[in-house]
């Protein structure tokens, strides 16, 4: 059931703009839960890359939670490399305690990315976040 959840998520994700390289799920400890990518995309980083840097995002992600109190809730981050757009989104609880990070690579280049983000992935998050909190 769980992996079933969050595959879903992913690849609802990559259906949602076709400048959506991956999109990929962890714990709140960063541990990978599923990565769904693009037909016909080869991942730029290893198997363990993609553990190590899920780490560090997620313990980003974290970090940054301890700001919201007096910055306001954070809806994603990102980060722009020269081979890809590279985006963090924190799933919370109702006590703003951190749940999962949704990890989206996008084209480089993708102009709209802000958009993309806010108007389509933020909003399927939302309506998919019971059953991945349920999860």
């Amino acid at each position: 059931m769980k992996n079933s959840v969050f595959k879903m998520v992913c690849q609802e994700i990559i259906k949602l703009d076709s400048s959506i390289r991956s999109a990929g799920i962890t714990n709140e400890d960063g541990i990978i839960l599923h990565i769904s990518h693009r037909k016909g995309i080869k991942p730029l980083l290893s198997s363990e890359e993609r553990a190590q840097y899920a780490i560090t995002a997620a313990t980003r992600q974290f970090t940054r939670l301890r700001w919201e109190v007096l910055l306001g809730k954070i809806q994603y981050a990102s980060s722009h490399y020269s081979k890809l757009i590279r985006a963090t989104i924190p799933i919370t609880d109702e006590n703003r305690k951190l749940s999962f990070v949704i990890i989206l690579s996008l084209d480089p280049g993708t102009d709209n990315f802000h958009e993309i983000i806010v108007e389509k992935v933020i909003p399927l998050i939302k309506q998919k976040k019971s059953d991945l909190v349920k999860s």
